[in-house]
């Protein structure tokens, strides 16, 4: 396998911080790693690229253990972190010239600008870095994460900042490299739309562990149960008050409310329910079936139980 994780446990200090994720993928798969804020996301990605040394369980990537050959692992997979730092007063093609020179690369500058194109960011050669747009500096680092010719990229949210183009030109790339190039590709984020489009294995983490490991298309299709809505209301007593028995309330945002009904209920039943304890349904939406009603399932389970 590309990347095999069996396990994988890491405290700091006396304080656990992964207790047990599973991950395995292999080359021209991508993998998107998802899970709440602290579920230990940017950790297993520290752990695969050498950043922190694992406490126990097996991790092999490319067939190199991270914490022992580092070095050798980091010319074979390209990384874009969440915040990546550039120098802002150096012009796009020099940072990247820059930066191969690191990886030991002579690149001519005709392959920089032909980098610098395949990102869409031609026209913004010669302009210093520190003027970018936050979208602009995403595909810059993206850029720079591909300049050696991984076999391997590791994205931590790679289309933040990216207007809907700018996105769908993003995963037209990471596409073409994983279906024409066979590169690996393993995405962290929380944009389910991106996931949805790109991945066809998946792992969900919460608190440290993994919830959910495999198949994107195996894990959907064997989905069953309770319908999930997205509800808009308008009211000024406790929701789950007004619920009827076995709906569960998922989550809240503001005025709108995610429930779960049971495979049997009636829908009519529960609206009517919530009308007579005196909420107004301003909308309701049907989002069962979906990636987003299996992932909030499942770490709403985990964080509660």
């Amino acid at each position: 396998m590309l990347v095999e994780v069996r396990d994988l446990k890491l405290s700091i200090g006396p304080v656990p911080i992964l207790q047990g994720v599973q991950l395995g993928m292999d080359a021209g798969d991508i993998y998107g790693l998802l899970g709440p804020n602290g579920a230990g996301k940017s950790t297993t990605l520290s752990v695969l690229t050498g950043l922190r040394r694992a406490g126990s369980g097996a991790v092999s990537v490319l067939g190199l253990d991270p914490a022992t050959q580092a070095q050798a692992l980091r010319r074979r997979v390209g990384v874009l972190s969440e915040d990546s730092g550039f120098y802002g007063w150096m012009k796009a093609r020099d940072y990247l010239r820059f930066m191969s020179s690191l990886y030991g690369l002579d690149l001519a500058m005709q392959q920089i600008e032909a980098q610098l194109e395949r990102v869409g960011l031609s026209g913004a050669s010669d302009h210093p870095v520190g003027a970018f747009s936050r979208g602009m500096k995403q595909r810059l680092g993206l850029a720079r994460a591909l300049l050696h010719k991984p076999e391997l990229l590791v994205l931590d949210e790679p289309t933040n900042g990216l207007d809907p183009r700018g996105r769908r030109e993003i995963h037209d790339l990471l596409i073409d490299l994983s279906q024409h190039h066979g590169v690996g590709i393993l995405l962290c984020t929380h944009l389910l739309d991106d996931v949805d489009r790109l991945c066809n294995r998946i792992g969900i983490l919460a608190e440290g562990r993994s919830v959910v490991e495999g198949s994107l298309a195996d894990l959907l299709a064997t989905r069953t149960g309770a319908g999930r809505y997205r509800l808009r209301l308008r009211g000024d007593r406790p929701l789950s008050a007004a619920l009827p028995e076995g709906v569960a309330l998922i989550a809240s945002e503001g005025e709108w409310m995610h429930v779960a009904l049971p495979a049997k209920a009636d829908p009519g039943q529960v609206w009517a329910a919530l009308l007579a304890a005196g909420w107004d349904l301003v909308e309701i939406h049907n989002e069962s079936g979906g990636l987003e009603e299996f992932y909030l399932d499942l770490t709403h389970k985990e964080l509660t139980s």
